[in-house]
């Protein structure tokens, strides 16, 4: 019984094996297409698609509109760094061991332009 259950064990293995060797894919002959992409966004026949697009809305300054928002919190933010921030890690850096500063503290603040 045991040496039957083996022999049907190995039969379904080699079953399995070779299934799973085949190399005739779909989709690899010699009638298969090649994708190309459009030439344009636009459908050709849409006569309506430049008209109702707003080109100026897509542009790269004009595309959220709390981006001048970040213009102007960027000085204020290097401010802040350069004035709060960077003197605080080089007086942690005096007192490291009352103030927690570690080595991986000390790689970003040497990293730092």
């Amino acid at each position: 019984m045991k040496v039957i259950r083996n022999v049907i064990g190995i039969v379904m293995l080699a079953m399995v094996a070779t299934g799973c060797s085949t190399t005739h894919q779909q989709g690899t002959g010699v009638d298969a297409k090649e994708y190309t992409p459009p030439t344009s966004i636009y459908n050709i026949l849409d006569s309506t698609a430049l008209v109702y697009s707003d080109p100026v809305a897509g542009s790269a300054v004009n595309d959220h509109p709390l981006r001048w928002l970040g213009f102007v919190a960027n000085p204020i933010g290097h401010a802040f760094d350069y004035g709060i921030n960077r003197p605080m890690y080089t007086l942690a850096n005096g007192f490291a061991y009352l103030s927690g500063y570690t080595d991986e503290d000390n790689m970003v603040n040497t990293q730092r332009r």
